[in-house]
């Protein structure tokens, strides 16, 4: 009730401030949201959880300040990116900036660890950079770069090596490893065509793990059937085709970048979410944007619409 109660206070916030605002504080909110993921090493007030410290506790508040990190990102490579215009092409203003800008947001991310977190701002920037006009041979480059970066994670992070596996043999370890995905898909199928009915889940008392975090989707299938997750999917849809079209008519390439960048970054985290519980992704730690429980990133997703929405407002049709 918290994010939710502060969420719609952000939404409206954001909806009423013109987003040309943001073009101005986008360096200095960048700065103090690195600065708070980098405050959840701090002893006593960075909390732990299942071997993460991804959350800081403010009094009776408990906050995950990579939720306003993403936000931030989208903000900064905006105006970045909409000031360097025609000088993109070089490397100097274009590559260089983004793997710096985005490398300053995957550290403490890498470091927590919350490679999830890092792999949808990594993709929203790259986005991003693709709108805002980057060349071909910056593609490749990046591409390059991933490749090296994943290999890297992989290699020296066991459970990360430990997921794929999982996700290639599901059934290998089924009361271990694979017991969160196994029991998913044992909802999801349990919905059939229609599902359950609403709160009629079987699998969320003691079976699946996470069932209101990462694993609702398996709920709601299991609940609303394979009518209702594909009605839930073409929400999701119609919020990105709708995104994209205010993206494509914004009046400038600043609207026109944090469109496109709060667009990608809730469906790309919704898809990964909704994949990794029909097991074609590997599982990860990521949020389904706008149901699973979590107070700040519910905040912050609904102050990201909001900022849309504003940028939605200045769009003449």
């Amino acid at each position: 009730l918290l994010g939710l109660g502060g969420g719609l206070i952000a939404f409206f916030a954001a909806l009423r401030i013109p987003y040309r605002f943001w073009r101005r504080y986008a360096l200095p909110l960048f700065l103090i949201s690195l600065g708070g993921t980098l405050l959840v090493f701090v002893p006593h007030i960075g909390v732990t959880l299942n071997g993460a410290r991804r959350w800081l506790t403010l009094g009776p508040i408990t906050l995950q300040p990579s939720e306003i990190l993403k936000i931030a990102y989208i903000l900064y490579l905006a105006a970045w990116f909409s000031n360097a215009k025609s000088r993109l092409n070089s490397w100097r203003y274009g590559l260089f900036p983004f793997l710096i800008i985005t490398g300053l947001a995957g550290i403490p991310l890498i470091i927590q660890p919350d490679n999830d977190t890092f792999l949808v701002i990594a993709m929203t920037g790259f986005a991003m950079f693709v709108a805002a006009g980057a060349k071909w041979k910056d593609f490749l480059m990046i591409a390059l770069i991933g490749v090296i970066g994943a290999t890297l994670i992989v290699s020296f992070k066991p459970y990360v090596a430990g997921r794929i596996t999982t996700f290639l043999h599901p059934a290998a370890d089924s009361q271990g490893k694979g017991y969160q995905i196994q029991q998913s898909l044992l909802a999801v199928g349990a919905g059939e065509v229609v599902g359950r009915g609403f709160g009629q889940s079987i699998q969320k008392f003691g079976k699946l793990p996470e069932p209101i975090s990462d694993s609702i989707f398996s709920v709601f299938a299991e609940e609303f059937g394979f009518v209702g997750c594909m009605v839930l999917i073409l929400l999701y849809v119609i919020f990105a085709m709708r995104g994209l079209w205010v993206a494509a008519r914004a009046p400038d390439m600043f609207g026109a970048l944090i469109a496109t960048g709060i667009v990608v970054l809730v469906t790309f985290q919704s898809f990964v979410n909704i994949a990794a519980m029909l097991n074609v992704f590997p599982l990860s730690g990521l949020p389904l944007v706008f149901v699973s429980h979590g107070g700040s990133a519910l905040l912050m997703s609904l102050a990201a619409v909001g900022i849309l929405l504003s940028v939605s407002r200045s769009v003449k049709v």
